[in-house]
């Protein structure tokens, strides 16, 4: 018997005893014979999670069959879609077949497609077939496989015999690869770093990441270099509290006898590590106690061997140190509205030295500040500051040194406020008790003084109809008042003064006072939105004003010009009047606009003795065509050794579902061997190429290829 309705509801119970899932049909034409139920004309079925559209289905209630035909669509929580012509639905047994096989993953975009297909409670098991990120119509790039599976909770996908695909030229085959389709962290391989070099032979990197729970993760990066040697690197990264966060670093690198040997390396191993936590409210994370103050805690700790700890743990020169100097700092202080008590370590490294144990380190400082507070009204003002720092090393004289700084300063308004008038004197203390002393010009001593000050400013205002103009006027002279001295600063004092890098001075850290008269001039204006549109300082000291040979110290200018909405200068520049020639400048130029962001800067030092100048161009340009295409540059340059620093030219196209870009980049990097510091100048040539969404972006795979490198001094 045929029934025809509009909107028909079929409810079948199977909750039969493997405990199955009611199944609701609907449709707006069905017959039935016997067991056999027959629906067309567009149908609807709702099962658990999934929803199921097809033109027509055929239902067999003995055998728990569903059959499904033509244009069929599966969803499951908007997450992913599944179209075939026909399907077959083993409601009892809880598997489904599809033929032909579409599946889109929504939330990734990523699509397989193939001639049949398996479905049981977890797995979609995929006879051959084709995966990608790209338009189905014209995929850029697909993968061809000859099975595959996909697990529906983990969203974890397995091909077999993989070939990779560009356009329509196979150009990669793998007997086996796996990727996830969640966007959530997750424990697996990352994509793996390549690379070629005559000298190190063939680079291969590959991350293994793990991320088992929710508040760490670990990464480890094991390498091989075939013609230098293998190692792994490690970083653990951990959030343990709302306030805090921190990572642990470390890395072991062992070098090749041959490449060891030809290179004259200090060290065949190289190893080191780095940590790094803060927490901005150490009380209440640690010991769940509220205070009316703040508790922090900054670690930053590095050690290594050498400075190819660093250059060894990624393959892009770009990456690799340019400086010779490390430091480690553990600060933790307590802060409230009118205290502030810190503790500090600072630790240094010079990786140009094979032993550093006669560098003097700062382990640790105590310092106790009080903010500044208000006698008298607002007339009084006034602070203090008392530190003490170790000073401490393991080979040479070590010395405790405290400091204690008492400024106060007395101030008036006058003429309407339009003129400050202020008084300071700042009184100052510092005394060095030493340890381990084997000189006899090294005594415990301490160093008193006042320095006194008489400053003048205004600051004037004025609106205009487009911008607002802003002018700072100050005057300040400063003398010295009392000055007392013993032990150590009374033998050194005029030694020290005059020859401050000599031996006997290296704990001789005050400056001589100079009566001296300061000169401060700056301006602002500032555009009608409130943006700034320039800003300009002119400083300027002379010293031992009072005497008829005056001691006219540098005139400083420094320059801030937004010269359109997209283009800015910045100068900062000092003019020696005894040489009567600029004694340093800085020079930078900004340019955003049109897709395009340059930055161009030049530094120059001069000496004006026997010692080299130094004269140094940075520069930076970004172009980003369209929406697809961008191009890149930078160029360092050392114009008194005629040394290039760094240098960088590439480009990248980034469509949908995939990037590719190519890259050639120079680097000076230092090394150390058995005679000196020296440094390398490596050349790379670098290939990027990211599917997407299969690779994430900034985790992209890099092919480098190292050409041959110079060995400079």
């Amino acid at each position: 018997m045929r029934y025809i309705v509009f909107v028909l509801l079929v409810c079948f119970g199977l909750y039969g005893e493997n405990g199955q899932k009611k199944i609701e049909i609907f449709a707006t034409e069905f017959k039935s014979k016997g067991d056999i139920l027959y629906l067309s004309n567009g149908v609807t079925i709702v099962y658990g999670d999934y929803i199921l559209n097809s033109k027509r289905a055929k239902y067999d209630k003995n055998t728990k069959i569903l059959e499904l035909f033509g244009n069929i669509k599966v969803t499951s929580h908007n997450k992913y879609k599944i179209l075939g012509k026909y399907a077959k639905l083993d409601l009892k047994n809880k598997t489904r077949e599809f033929k032909p096989f579409f599946m889109l993953e929504r939330e990734s975009d990523v699509w397989l497609s193939s001639e049949c297909s398996n479905i049981d409670k977890k797995y979609i098991d995929i006879d051959s077939g084709v995966v990608s990120g790209c338009d189905p119509i014209d995929p850029l790039w697909q993968i061809e496989f000859s099975s595959s599976s996909y697990h529906r909770d983990t969203k974890w996908l397995n091909l077999y015999n993989a070939v990779l695909y560009i356009y329509d030229i196979p150009v990669f085959y793998t007997p086996y690869f796996g990727y996830s389709l969640d966007k959530t962290r997750r424990t697996g391989l990352l994509p793996p770093g390549l690379g070629i070099s005559n000298d190190e032979g063939l680079y291969y990197q590959q991350p293994i990441y793990i991320a088992e729970q929710n508040w760490w993760d670990l990464e480890l990066n094991p390498q091989i270099r075939t013609l230098r040697g293998k190692g792994v690197y490690s970083t653990f990264r951990f959030v343990d509290s709302k306030y805090s966060k921190g990572y642990i670093k470390a890395g072991y690198f062992k070098e090749n006898g041959t490449y060891y040997i030809k290179h004259d390396l200090k060290n065949k191993s190289h190893y080191g590590f780095n940590i790094k936590y803060e927490n901005i409210d150490l009380v209440k994370s640690w010991f769940d106690k509220d205070l009316d103050a703040q508790t922090a805690l900054y670690l930053d700790v590095n050690h290594m061997n050498d400075v190819d700890y660093i250059n060894l743990a990624k393959n892009d020169v770009t990456k690799t140190v340019t400086s010779n100097q490390v430091l480690s700092r553990i600060n933790l202080f307590y802060n409230s509205v009118d205290n502030y008590v810190g503790v500090y370590g600072n630790y240094y490294i010079d990786l140009s030295k094979s032993d550093n144990t006669k560098t003097l380190q700062k382990l640790p400082t105590l310092q106790y500040h009080r903010y500044i507070d208000t006698l008298l009204g607002n007339y009084l003002i006034y602070n203090f500051d008392l530190k003490s720092t170790n000073l401490y090393r393991k080979n040479g004289t070590n010395a405790i040194q405290t400091n204690l700084s008492i400024p106060i300063t007395i101030q008036s308004k006058i003429f309407d406020e339009y003129v400050t008038l202020a008084y300071s004197s700042n009184l100052f203390g510092q005394y060095t008790k030493f340890i381990d002393n084997n000189t006899t010009y090294l005594k415990n001593g301490y160093y008193a003084r006042s320095i006194n000050s008489f400053v003048v400013s205004s600051q004037l205002t004025k609106p205009y109809k487009n911008f607002v103009h802003t002018l700072n006027f100050s005057a300040s002279y400063i003398t010295k008042g009392f000055n007392k001295t013993s032990g150590y600063y009374e033998t050194n004092k005029d030694l020290c003064f005059e020859h401050p890098s000599s031996d006997e001075c290296e704990f001789y850290n005050i400056a001589d006072i100079k009566e001296a008269l300061f000169l401060n001039f700056s301006q602002y204006v500032y555009d009608k939105d409130n943006s700034q549109r320039l800003y300009h300082r002119l400083s300027q000291i002379i010293v031992d004003y009072n005497k008829q040979t005056q001691d006219i110290g540098e005139l400083e200018n420094e320059l801030e010009f937004k010269i359109t909405s997209n283009l800015d200068y910045y100068n900062n520049t000092f003019y020696n009047y005894s040489n009567k020639n600029i004694s340093k400048t800085l020079n930078k130029l900004t340019y955003n606009n049109y897709g395009f962001s340059i930055s161009l800067s030049h530094f120059f030092k001069n000496s004006f003795d026997e010692n080299p100048n130094t004269s140094y161009i940075t520069s930076s340009f970004n172009y980003r065509f369209n929406s697809h295409y961008s191009y890149m540059a930078s160029f360092d340059y050392d114009l008194i050794q005629k040394t290039k620093k760094q240098a960088q030219i590439g480009f990248l196209y980034d469509k949908r579902c995939w990037q590719f870009g190519l890259r050639y980049a120079e680097n000076n990097r230092p090394i150390l061997t058995n005679n000196e510091a020296k440094s390398i100048y490596d050349r790379y040539i670098y290939i990027t190429i990211l599917l997407k969404p299969i690779m994430k972006a900034g985790s992209s795979s890099n092919f480098g290829f190292r050409l041959p490198s110079t060995l400079t001094n």
